[in-house]
């Protein structure tokens, strides 16, 4: 899959999460946000290679039902699941290679 442009703020339940059957990267954010910008271009090296992955975007904020499941503060946040179990999690990542060690942990043949 390729890396989910924009965010959206049509979030799926937090059981249609867990139920999600293989890799998947929840990211926790907001176009505004500058941290979250600036995280873009790592996220995309990162995910060169993870065709498998599939990537949600999310736009997070008060009452954001789903980030709160996840207990999100900060952005942004990227979770890590395999077959609806959360395996990593980056905040405000800083490097592609973080992102793409916690991919390599999901992303399985």
């Amino acid at each position: 899959m390729e890396v989910t442009a924009d965010y959206t703020t049509n979030a799926p339940s937090r059981a249609e999460v867990d139920a999600h059957d293989g890799p998947l990267v929840i990211e926790f954010g907001a176009p505004w946000c500058g941290h979250c910008r600036a995280a873009q271009a790592l996220i995309a090296t990162a995910f060169a290679g993870h065709h498998q992955v599939r990537h949600l975007k999310i736009e997070d904020g008060p009452g954001r039902r789903l980030g709160r499941s996840f207990q999100v503060t900060l952005w942004p946040t990227l979770i890590f699941m395999h077959h609806g179990q959360e395996i990593a999690r980056l905040v405000r990542p800083g490097d592609a290679e973080a992102i793409a060690a916690a991919l390599r942990q999901i992303d399985t043949p």
